[in-house]
């Protein structure tokens, strides 16, 4: 494994307990920025089309797949700039793409959104990295999780577990799994929940009744554990089965 942790992170036990626990679907989602090409995995295959971010969690998630990808692989303008791959384009920067789509009521307004996207510089990414957690050939940086919002609410609850106070996520209806949970958590080192935008729903197989969240991974085992004691709490509701 690629390592890029001082303390080992048992990843295999952590996503069963997450899958147990949250009633998963899918896989939580191992996701790492990498620098340079050496970065990468012996033996890691590179993503043979052209698709979303959002699209590649998915394959992670639904369908187990083991990949990176790199600018090229990238669909998605705005995705590919905030996970820092490429420049942002005119039509992000000046407002225009998301107020030709009907999300804003003036160029200004989305301006002002996109100026607040948590973003990597561009051209710091070399590539990014997917797999299932069970199965991640490397350390992720990020953990994406898309789950029920039950599942969330123990998420939650498990985030506050040791030192109490608020959360404050931040989203914007738009750039959900690229901008939020991955470029906005690894930035801050802190849990983001997001409500899933327009794109990743329709491209991501996201569905109605889900949200998604981005996780440092450096505090999955302590949140596993929170989780594990948050998850069997007297008046704890159990999620959909």
């Amino acid at each position: 494994m690629a390592t890029g942790v001082k303390i080992p992170i048992n990843y295999a036990q952590a996503a069963e307990s997450l899958r147990k626990l949250l009633k998963l679907k899918g896989s939580p989602v191992a996701f790492r920025f990498a620098t340079k090409k050496e970065d990468i995995p012996a033996g890691m295959e590179k993503l043979d089309k052209t698709i979303r971010h959002c699209s590649m969690v998915g394959l992670a998630r639904n369908e187990g797949k083991i990949f990176y990808s790199t600018v090229e692989n990238h669909e998605c303008n705005g995705g590919a700039w905030s996970l820092g791959l490429k420049e942002l384009t005119e039509t992000l920067k000046t407002g225009d793409f998301y107020f030709k789509l009907g999300k804003f009521e003036s160029s200004a307004a989305c301006k002002r959104t996109i100026d607040r996207v948590a973003h990597l510089n561009p051209g710091e990414t070399y590539a990014t990295m997917y797999a299932p957690l069970e199965k991640a050939p490397f350390d992720p940086q990020v953990v994406i999780i898309v789950a029920s919002p039950w599942a969330m609410l123990k998420l939650s609850q498990s985030t506050m577990f040791r030192v109490g106070g608020r959360i404050h996520a931040e989203f914007a209806g738009i750039q959900s799994v690229c901008a939020d949970a991955c470029a906005q958590t690894y930035l801050n080192g802190k849990v983001n929940f997001s409500l899933g935008c327009d794109g990743s729903r329709k491209f991501s197989g996201i569905e109605d009744g889900e949200m998604v969240m981005g996780i440092p991974a450096e505090i999955l085992p302590e949140l596993v554990e929170a989780l594990n004691v948050v998850a069997a709490a007297p008046g704890s509701k159990p999620g959909a089965k």
